[in-house]
């Protein structure tokens, strides 16, 4: 621990906000292992993690900026997506579903919301919160969840799933973020799981989690509309760690044959390689 670090609970699993030196106002939130969420209070639309970028483009293409869209989060952490929903989309009205309250409670007193942010975080667990949402709620949702470095096992099945197309309005799109690498025995049931609710599909990672070469994040995005797959390959193939877009048969050829994950036999994520940190 250095000099600096803002500790909410101490150990080996522990939560500590570690201060980017770099930048006078920016934070890693770790938690046990894992580097959760990057936060910059001066700049919310400077996204540090890659994957994060993946998915704030997909919400960009869902929707111009400037538009208001309402959009649900499952998982909080540091609120760096809903920090960036609020500067690109400010009038939108945005949930977060995020169980541990300690958490929000330490990340709100060290990383203030801005005043009039329209996010607003329920304590609650992300498979029960979508429950009360009402039908044709949100235009997207955003499962970016973990238990530790694992993204817990309700969160992946055909029953969840149908629960997010109903409270999606159509043409919606919900956007997942799983950790596992080729030949996906994880990821394809997930898949699975997401192709049997909606029509529409793709799945992005790094080209080296592609080819299992390394464990890494593994985005997937469902929606009953057609996905915007070249602005989203533009934008993922530009990046300074590109990411590769797969859809259709390529997709189908990668992860297809998996038997969708269900309540009844439903996993968590694969525990990350010993020494991995910065994922989730």
């Amino acid at each position: 621990m250095r000099s600096g670090d803002i500790v909410l609970r101490p150990g080996e699993g522990g939560v500590v906000l570690i201060p980017d030196r770099a930048y006078p106002n920016a934070f890693m939130l770790r938690m046990g292992r894992t580097d959760q969420s990057y936060v910059d209070l001066d700049d919310p639309l400077r996204l540090e993690f890659d994957y994060v970028q993946r998915i704030a483009d997909a919400i960009d293409a869902h929707a111009p900026e400037g538009d208001r869209i309402r959009i649900v989060h499952l998982g909080g952490a540091a609120l760096t997506l809903p920090r960036y929903v609020s500067v690109t989309r400010p009038q939108s009205a945005q949930i977060v579903l995020e169980p541990d309250a300690e958490l929000t409670a330490f990340v709100r007193e060290h990383l203030p919301l801005p005043r009039r942010s329209g996010i607003k975080v329920r304590g609650i667990d992300g498979r029960s919160g979508v429950a009360e949402l009402r039908d044709d709620f949100a235009d997207v949702v955003v499962v970016d969840a973990f238990d530790g470095p694992r993204v817990p096992a309700e969160l992946t099945t055909t029953e969840f799933f149908a629960d997010v197309r109903r409270v999606l309005v159509d043409g919606g799109t919900v956007l997942l973020n799983i950790t596992d690498r080729a030949p996906f025995g994880y990821g394809r049931r997930v898949m699975a799981a997401v192709d049997s609710v909606f029509p529409h599909s793709a799945l992005s990672a790094e080209p080296a989690t592609l080819k299992g070469r390394r464990f890494g994040n593994v985005l997937i995005a469902g929606s009953t509309a057609t996905l915007p797959l070249a602005d989203l390959a533009r934008k993922a193939g530009s990046s300074a760690f590109p990411y590769r877009v797969v859809h259709g048969d390529r997709l189908a050829q990668l992860v297809g044959g998996g038997a969708p994950f269900t309540d009844a036999d439903a996993e968590m994520s694969p525990q990350p390689p010993q020494g991995m940190t910065h994922f989730a």
